[in-house]
Formats: C-alpha cells, sequence, structure tokens
C-alpha cells in the first residue's frame, strides 16, 4: 500500500494541533473531539502513518483542519513583509551593507579577498559557497532522522567524536548499527566507504533551482513566478513537508500565498529557509534585498518564523558575500531582517548566548535539546536555525568547526550542515581554503533531478552564480 507522506489528513491534523500552540492559538477543543472520534497524534519522525484513517476520520481531518485555521492567535508575528520591516528597528538601508552596528565589529580587511570591482566577490569565492553546502548536507545525510544520543554513539564508535570527518560504517558494532541503522535514501552514497560526488539531496535541488529562477526572471521575480518554475521543472516526488502540501495546493488551483496556509502545518518548518542561500549570494552587501527576495520565495510554502528563518540566512549570507565581515556580524545582520520578539529571534538569541558562554559545545547542543525537543518536530525552523547559530558562533566561522557543529547538534541534520556549510565556504572565499578530506570526495560534481544540471560541476555553478551576483 502506497502512503505518500506529509499529505495524509489524518496525519496534518495531529501536526497542525501542535502547531496551532506553537503560533498562539488554543487547539484544546478541537483536540478533544479528534481524540474522541479515534484520531491520533502525527507520527514523530516518520511522514506518514502505517495505516490509512477510515472515511470518517479522514473527512473530520480535513474539517478540523480548516477549523484549527480560523483559530485566532495571540501572537503579533506578520507574514506581509511590509507588517514584517514595521517591527525591526535596526532593517538595513538596502544597498548599503549591514546596519551600523556590523561595521563596527567587522573583522580586519585582510582577513578576506577584496571584492571584484563588480561589487561581488571573485567567482571561486561561490565555487567555495557551493562546496561547503554540499560538504555540510553530505555530511548530514546518513544520519537524518536519528536520536542525539545515537549520532553521537555512531561517531564515538569509529573515533569519530568530536566529529572531524564523514560518518563511516567500518567499525561501528553490528549491534549499534541494528539499534540506529543510517538513514535509508543516503546510507549507500554519504558514507566513507562509498562517497562517489554529490548525491541528490533537496538541500542542493532548491539552489539549482532559484539559479534558474534569476536566469528567467532576474531579482524581480514573484511568487507566482516561484510556483510556475517549481511545476515546470521540479519533480513532485522531490518535495517534502511545506512543498509537499503547497505543491499539492497549486495542483488543486490554490493561489499563493494561499498555498502556505491551507492545510499546511509545516508552514513553520525548515523547508524556505534551505532555498535562501542564492538570494544571499546575488545581493553581496545588501542584506536588506536578499531578505526580500527570500520573502518572496518562502511566501509560497511558509509564513511568519518559516519566512523569517529564509529571510534571516539570505541577510547573513549577503554579508558574508561582502568577504569584509565576520561570521558575527553575519549574524547580526541575520537578527536585524526579522521581528526581535518573535520566537525566532528569541531562539536564535538564546543559541547565541549559550556559544558564547559554554567552551563545551555538547552543553550548548544538550541545552537547545533541553529547550525546544519537547515542543517542536526535528524539522521545524526555530530549533534548527538556532543550532545553526550556535554552530557557527561557537567555531567562530571557521570551515570544519562549523559544518561539524551543525550536524552533531541532530535535528534536520543535512539541511542544518549545508546552511553553515554555505556560510562558512563563503567567509572561506576560496575552495583551497577548504581540507582536501571534504571536497576531493565530491569529485566536482553533483547528482540532482532538476534539468539541465545532473552532473554539473561547482565551478561551474560558481560562475552562474558569479553572473546572477553581477547583474544590475
Amino acid at each position: 500500500m502506497l502512503r505518500l507522506t506529509w499529505v495524509q489528513p489524518e496525519d496534518l491534523l495531529g501536526h497542525e494541533l501542535r502547531q496551532a500552540r506553537q503560533d498562539g492559538r488554543e487547539p484544546s477543543a478541537i483536540e478533544a473531539r479528534w481524540l474522541a472520534a479515534g484520531g491520533r497524534e502525527a507520527p514523530a519522525r516518520a511522514g506518514a502513518s502505517p495505516d490509512r484513517a477510515s472515511r470518517y476520520v479522514r473527512q473530520l481531518a480535513e474539517d478540523l483542519l480548516d477549523e484549527l485555521a480560523d483559530l485566532p492567535s495571540r501572537l503579533n508575528e506578520p507574514t506581509d513583509l511590509d507588517d514584517i520591516r514595521a517591527l525591526c528597528p535596526e532593517w538595513p538601508s538596502s544597498g548599503c551593507g549591514p546596519v551600523g552596528a556590523d561595521r563596527a565589529h567587522a573583522a580586519e580587511p585582510h582577513m578576506f579577498q577584496p571584492r571584484a570591482p563588480d561589487g561581488a566577490l571573485p567567482s571561486r569565492a561561490y565555487e567555495a559557497a557551493w562546496l561547503g553546502r554540499a560538504v555540510g548536507c553530505l555530511l548530514g545525510k546518513p544520519v537524518e532522522k536519528l536520536p542525539l544520543h545515537a549520532i553521537r554513539d555512531l561517531a564515538r564508535a569509529t573515533g569519530n567524536w568530536p566529529l572531524n570527518q564523514y560518518f563511516t560504517a567500518r567499525g561501528v558494532p553490528a549491534e549499534l548499527l541494528c539499534a540506529h541503522p543510517w538513514n535509508r535514501r543516503s546510507a549507500a552514497t554519504s558514507l566513507v566507504e562509498n562517497i562517489d560526488g554529490m548525491p541528490e539531496d533537496d538541500d542542493l535541488n532548491y539552489p539549482l533551482l532559484n539559479l534558474l529562477l534569476l536566469q528567467r526572471h532576474t531579482r524581480n521575480f514573484t511568487t507566482a513566478d516561484v510556483a510556475q518554475l517549481w511545476l515546470d521543472e521540479l519533480p513532485a516526488g522531490r518535495t517534502f513537508t511545506a512543498e509537499r502540501v503547497a505543491y499539492r495546493n497549486l495542483l488543486s488551483g490554490i493561489e499563493p500565498p494561499h498555498t502556505a496556509r491551507h492545510r499546511n502545518p509545516f508552514r513553520e518548518w525548515i523547508g524556505a529557509l534551505i532555498r535562501a542561500d542564492v538570494h544571499g549570494w546575488t545581493n553581496p552587501g545588501d542584506p536588506a534585498a536578499a531578505a526580500g527576495q527570500a520573502h518572496r520565495d518562502a511566501a509560497l510554502t511558509h509564513t511568519a518564523n518559516g519566512v523569517y528563518a529564509a529571510m534571516f540566512t539570505a541577510a547573513v549570507i549577503a554579508t558574508a558575500a561582502t568577504g569584509t565581515h565576520d561570521v558575527h556580524a553575519c549574524l547580526r545582520a541575520g537578527r536585524s531582517v526579522i521581528p526581535p520578539r518573535s520566537r525566532l529571534a528569541t531562539a536564535i538569541g538564546h543559541a547565541i548566548r549559550l556559544a558564547e558562554t559554554h567552551e563545551d559545545f555538547e552543553t550548548v547542543v544538550d541545552e537547545l535539546h533541553r529547550t525546544h525537543s519537547p515542543t517542536h518536530h526535528w524539522v521545524h525552523a526555530i530549533p534548527n536555525t538556532a543550532l545553526i547559530a550556535a554552530a557557527l558562533t561557537h567555531a567562530d566561522g571557521d570551515f570544519t568547526g562549523s559544518v561539524c557543529r551543525a550536524v552533531s547538534g541532530g535535528w534536520d541534520t543535512d539541511s542544518n550542515g549545508a546552511t553553515a556549510g554555505s556560510v562558512a565556504g563563503l567567509l572561506a572565499g576560496d575552495p583551497a581554503a577548504l581540507p582536501d578530506r571534504w571536497t576531493t570526495p565530491l569529485k566536482n560534481r553533483l547528482a540532482t533531478s532538476v534539468a539541465g544540471f545532473d552532473g554539473t560541476g561547482f565551478d561551474t555553478l560558481a560562475h552562474l552564480t558569479h553572473l546572477e551576483a553581477t547583474h544590475p
């Protein structure tokens, strides 16, 4: 029996009940009706429960999803860009780089490559960013979905803790692998012994799609342009969580931005964040413009904190793309484009303080998990963005330290590693600055189902990105 993940109404309802509590709505009465009718909680880690619900329970789930959407929220966390900007007192001036406080803390210019005359970093810096994204993603792939203690045990079993290289199955006791098997889809392509180029992953597919988006529509693209591009170029089976729901909504005739809200309990999960890199790469020194692009992209699938996570990431990367700011200045620029009283801003601030306070990163991670794991799914944007910020802060922007900390913190390991690797790779500024043990197995090629890009080299992708970054 085919149980398509992330779309079954009886599973969406459980996720929506949890999301309602997180975004300031009170779902207790609806939850009681659901449980009394035999409804179940959402699957803890999988995308679908094993068995189809009865026709009655499925119809009830659809009705209750609509009722939950009508509940009022007590929180002031808007999705409209003008409303977001109105809540951000340090919103950066477009075209003027990061807010003034960031300039005061900028790293010494000699630590970074000079900017090219066209205003963007040289193409090799974008190659480092693409490679960094691939490395971090690949590092996290085999342990995606595993609990934190399992990641630690698997790494320790091979002497790879603290994490410092790709995972391997060689030397791992059979009983440990039986208790905590590698991610089923990734194990054959993401362990030291079998890496042969960068395998396909949605964390690389979306940057490729956004390159196409800019090539076809320039920086003036609309959310509708994003939707049409997906329908033309993105196989539905390569979408997950909020993206899959939005895709389904498009096929049902629902138009953006309602695609992000209709029966979509994943609208604050990590999907929009992993699409944000290209918006930052192509707006060097302009975090406001990068955040605006990320907003138009994210609005197809996400709301509130899901959108903020994408805006934060794009602004961080746009600041890193100047080549003149350290990672801490980049993070400050990212925080300037999200509402300071939002749940995401609170989580990021907490994570950065932990990273600045504790020398042992395991202590940081344990506290983040105590704070977020009881209430948030492992793919939710809030805990994952907080972990990324903590990893970058604690590693002080160092490439290996950043990707290893991000992945070792658990939750959405491949996505977190990818974003941390993108930022740290861009800050490194050159592929030669990334250790060979990370980049050599990639063989300068990636696999993808995005038409025209399968087998493309990272140097080619860097050239294409540089072209978009230097277009007027």
